[in-house]
């Protein structure tokens, strides 16, 4: 487990494809069981430990985590969220390069449960609900374009579906339109930093999560 950051109040991990932030079905270790089990033996504490989910990333998402370290913590960071607080930066790998280096996307999302999956929609539709980022592309190859993505939003699946809306589906997303799986298993999507004043200390907080170590990460990010 790859710890970035950790407090008295708050607890940073960068996620590895695959990993799921919290249980589901498939009853597989979630990784805020792995950070209990780190913090239950960093500090030699006994009985259960708490670790409370501030937010997920999509099991084939890898990047930035934040847990909390106590309830008050907790709902701090809720409310922080909440408030749009919070700046999220993201970085997708990409086959087809958007027709504009730099712009803003527009939708509006609806979940559909069943397929877990959401369309998206210029106009607003029954149940929609309003999704914004910003886009720029800050690396290219020959075969692939690299985007830093500003969410302004949080929706479901919505950096996914608002990209693949544009045109430009995030590598080895099946879901979403493209047209290979990546050999991991995952989507070419890191949740690279967020930047927050700490619920607690009121000090501004920065947590950058190091991109996956993969030959085409490294050469999007080294080469440009």
């Amino acid at each position: 487990m790859n710890v970035l950051y950790e407090d008295n109040h708050l607890i940073a991990v960068n996620k590895a494809v695959g990993e799921i932030v919290q249980g589901d079905k498939t009853g597989d270790t979630p990784l805020v069981e792995s950070v209990k089990a780190y913090l239950k033996e960093k500090y030699n504490k006994p009985g259960n430990v708490f670790c409370g989910v501030t937010h997920r990333l999509d099991r084939p998402v890898s990047g930035v985590v934040i847990f909390a370290k106590t309830s008050k913590a907790l709902e701090r960071f809720n409310e922080m969220l909440r408030a749009h607080n919070l700046k999220k930066t993201y970085w997708a790998i990409v086959k087809n390069p958007p027709k504009e280096n730099e712009g803003t996307l527009k939708h509006y999302l609806v979940r559909n449960e069943k397929l877990n999956k959401s369309f998206a929609y210029d106009t607003p539709k029954a149940n929609s609900k309003e999704a914004i980022l910003n886009y720029k592309v800050i690396g290219k190859s020959d075969n692939y374009t690299l985007l830093e993505i500003d969410l302004l939003t949080g929706r479901h699946h919505q950096i996914r579906c608002q990209l693949a809306a544009m045109g430009c589906p995030i590598k080895g997303d099946l879901k979403y339109g493209f047209p290979r799986s990546n050999n991991d298993a995952g989507i070419s999507l890191h949740a690279h930093c967020i930047e927050f004043i700490h619920p607690v200390s009121k000090e501004p907080i920065k947590i950058i999560a190091p991109y996956p170590e993969t030959d085409i990460w490294n050469k999007l990010i080294i080469n440009n």
